[in-house]
């Protein structure tokens, strides 16, 4: 069966080469499959090592230090870590947090979930860019904010927050700073002995290394100190509990570096594709960039096509063009994507709305068969009883 052209990059990647080679090694009877903390034997030590030429490995990638990295199932469980643990430790200190309304879910949950224990939340709108306002960062600072958490690139949009800026407030005012960087590794440099950022998440699915395994960068100097959201074994300084798989945080070291050795090349790529693709679309009346090309990295656009009726479009797309639909409608409860909200889209046209994501592995004539498929299928566009964006 032919698949669909893939443009879901954001959301997932399939494993590069070394990241299938580096788990294959660990996999198996006679493979380094043993527990990295029985180091009374040979397989522990095999295992052992794999882990901590991972961490030197990934730590020289961001320009840090392998202690300062700590193994977690993604960049989901990172964040609450990071979030969580810092505004537990540093609560006597102050309970008001700060972050951002375009933030991922598992970062925007957790602060509504430190709320209702009793903690003080700032979060701060966007411009029609999904940009924060620097000024109003920094009116919102004052003496009790322990934490402000911002994303690097946004996951909807590929908006890049100005991170060198917002860590200079942050630090100014004696607040510790996290990023979620899950979308910006292999993306962006990440520079971490110039960039002023306590802690970082990162996510090994994003860079074409495994689902299930990500990390924290946690700053050793000066120390951040966080309160564990797990006990257990002691793993990890205690940090994260648990037995720690050799073979996915091997491929997800290897996945890293092939995404930041390559990223001048794969970015000179994908921005071929971005060009082509915005042209293109510059072209069709009733269409609208929901992402600021000025302002974003050139893997991720979004879309409103202003006209068309969203489930047609979409059921007629499916079994050729792989994209996420920047809303979602289920058990007849419209959910609107509160990042498209926060950067002043209304409902319908949040409805409308797609979100192509790109990669090294889109060829030119994936994006000229994309090109073709789209407008052929905004025949139907404006259908009868279909509303314009423009009437709500």
């Amino acid at each position: 069966m032919k698949k669909p052209i893939y443009l879901d990059y954001a959301a997932t990647t399939p494993m590069c080469l070394p990241a299938l080679e580096a788990l294959y090694q660990c996999l198996g009877a006679k493979a380094a499959f043993g527990n990295p903390h029985s180091t009374t034997h040979l397989y522990g030590f095999e295992a052992k090592q794999i882990v901590e030429e991972s961490a030197e490995l990934l730590a020289s990638l961001i320009h840090a230090q392998p202690q300062e990295l700590i193994w977690t199932s993604g960049a989901t469980e990172s964040n609450n870590l990071a979030i969580q643990g810092a505004a537990q430790f540093y609560a006597p200190k102050g309970r008001h947090l700060i972050t951002c309304a375009t933030e991922h879910h598992a970062v925007l949950d957790v602060f509504r979930a430190l709320e209702k224990q009793g903690f003080s939340i700032s979060i701060l709108p966007v411009d029609a860019s999904g940009l924060i306002d620097l000024n109003q960062l920094q009116a919102s600072l004052t003496p009790e904010t322990s934490l402000v958490s911002i994303m690097m690139v946004n996951n909807e949009l590929g908006t890049i927050q100005p991170m060198d800026k917002i860590a200079e407030i942050v630090k100014a005012n004696g607040s510790l700073l996290h990023v979620d960087a899950a979308q910006a590794l292999g993306k962006l440099p990440i520079d971490l002995t110039h960039l002023a950022v306590d802690m970082m998440s990162f996510s090994g699915h994003k860079v074409y290394g495994p689902k299930g395994i990500g990390a924290l960068y946690v700053r050793s100097n000066p120390k951040v100190h966080l309160q564990p959201l797990w006990h257990g074994g002691g793993q990890q300084w205690g940090l994260r509990p648990g037995t720690e798989a050799p073979g996915l945080i091997s491929a997800f070291a290897k996945a890293a570096q092939f995404c930041i050795e390559n990223q001048d090349t794969h970015i000179l790529h994908v921005q071929q594709l971005h060009t082509l693709f915005c042209q293109h679309l510059q072209s069709i009346p009733g269409v609208r960039f929901n992402t600021d090309i000025a302002h974003a990295v050139p893997h991720i656009v979004n879309v409103c096509f202003e006209k068309i009726d969203s489930e047609t479009f979409l059921l007629a797309l499916q079994d050729e063009i792989a994209i996420s639909q920047g809303s979602a409608c289920a058990s007849g409860t419209t959910n609107v994507s509160h990042v498209l909200k926060a950067i002043g889209l209304k409902h319908l046209q949040a409805d409308r709305s797609f979100r192509f994501s790109f990669s090294h592995l889109t060829t030119l004539s994936d994006l000229i068969h994309v090109n073709a498929l789209v407008n052929k299928h905004l025949q139907y566009s404006d259908p009868k009883g279909v509303h314009h964006c423009e009437d709500e």
